[in-house]
């Protein structure tokens, strides 16, 4: 079971990375782009997703994954914490902040890790 801790810990250790915070909740931004930030509630995480991979989280998984009104037609994804397990949760935030990360950050991340 993810938390708030696992979140930080995974999302701080991508290249540039750093934690501040967006409408008043921890947030995580690569080179000052947003890709993830804490619900209110403390027990959903709010993530950047690629348009067409959104359709398919809420589909295969609707306990971890969903949407409210206020995201629909947005690239942007809510994940219960509780739901997910933290690799899974290290595969969403990556791609997160893939989709955010200056293209030439992406490529040098992946020429380091082979």
């Amino acid at each position: 079971m993810a938390d708030i801790e696992t979140v930080r810990r995974i999302a701080l250790a991508l290249p540039d990375v750093a934690e501040g915070t967006w409408f008043r909740t921890p947030a995580w931004r690569v080179r000052k782009k947003s890709f993830a930030r804490m619900k209110e509630d403390g027990e959903t995480l709010v993530v950047r997703v690629d348009a067409g991979e959104k359709e398919l989280l809420l589909g295969s998984e609707p306990d971890v994954f969903f949407q409210t009104p206020h995201y629909e037609g947005w690239p942007y994804v809510l994940v219960r914490l509780a739901n997910i397990a933290d690799d899974e949760l290290g595969e969403v935030l990556e791609d997160a902040w893939r989709e955010m990360a200056p293209k030439t950050l992406v490529k040098q991340r992946d020429q380091e890790r082979g």
